[in-house]
């Protein structure tokens, strides 16, 4: 049994957005992911951060979440901001319902348990890069008030947290986001959203007693990172 996390899979095997147009680490990355998840075994969850398929809806997205079924194991679904598709919880469990797709699970407002180990997290947000209006505000209260909510299901157990934007990186903090980890006592955080050469601006290691991770695929080289054994 093992918890895995990799994120920023971009998807698009029923749209014309195929990632290999951008070149370089892209280039055949649906092989390389085909390729970096035969590590995961039934018995073993993945935390998927984020910017899964470009599809604008969920019908367009059935065959990228057929994709996602065919990993095996518990996926377990933050959202990013390519998510387009993200709906009600409800509607996506019956989306997976209606497609026959099992083990596929929303983290929004809650918690899943790994042992005794607490997965909680939510989309986070660039809220000081998008000061442009009170809709932008709106939005980040929303993801504290769902990241709070997610850490407070969780009661006294031990915390990891997932998140598809990051809390920090060069040049950038969102304090009230590092302020919730560091209250909950989180241990270890890891996120996604970050590409090419902003692999460089990225937090990683402890920093103020929280282990941090980039797990974009594409600087994982499209194959999950193991969080824990």
């Amino acid at each position: 049994m093992a918890l895995y996390a990799i994120g920023d899979l971009h998807l698009s095997l029923a749209a014309e957005k195929p990632m290999d147009i951008f070149g370089g680490a892209w280039l055949g990355y649906m092989d390389k992911l085909r390729e970096g998840m035969k590590v995961i075994g039934p018995e073993d969850t993945t935390v998927l951060v984020g910017d899964l398929s470009w599809a604008l809806n969920l019908q367009e997205a059935a065959e990228d979440f057929a994709w996602i079924d065919q990993i095996p194991g518990r996926k377990i679904i933050v959202k990013g901001n390519h998510d387009y598709w993200w709906s009600t919880a409800a509607k996506f469990y019956r989306f997976c319902s209606d497609h026959g797709f099992s083990d596929q699970w929303i983290l929004n407002n809650n918690h899943y348990l790994y042992g005794d180990t607490a997965i909680c997290g939510t989309r986070g947000w660039f809220f000081e890069e998008e000061r442009s209006g009170q809709h932008d505000e709106k939005v980040f209260r929303r993801e504290l008030i769902r990241l709070e909510s997610s850490l407070k299901s969780a009661g006294d157990r031990q915390k990891i947290v997932f998140l598809h934007y990051p809390p920090k990186y060069k040049g950038y903090e969102c304090k009230e986001i590092l302020e919730l980890l560091k209250r909950y006592e989180v241990r270890c955080c890891y996120y996604g959203h970050l590409h090419g050469a902003s692999h460089g601006l990225a937090l990683e290691g402890l920093w103020d007693g929280i282990h941090f991770k980039l797990v974009s695929a594409d600087k994982l080289g499209f194959k999950p990172y193991k969080v824990l054994p």
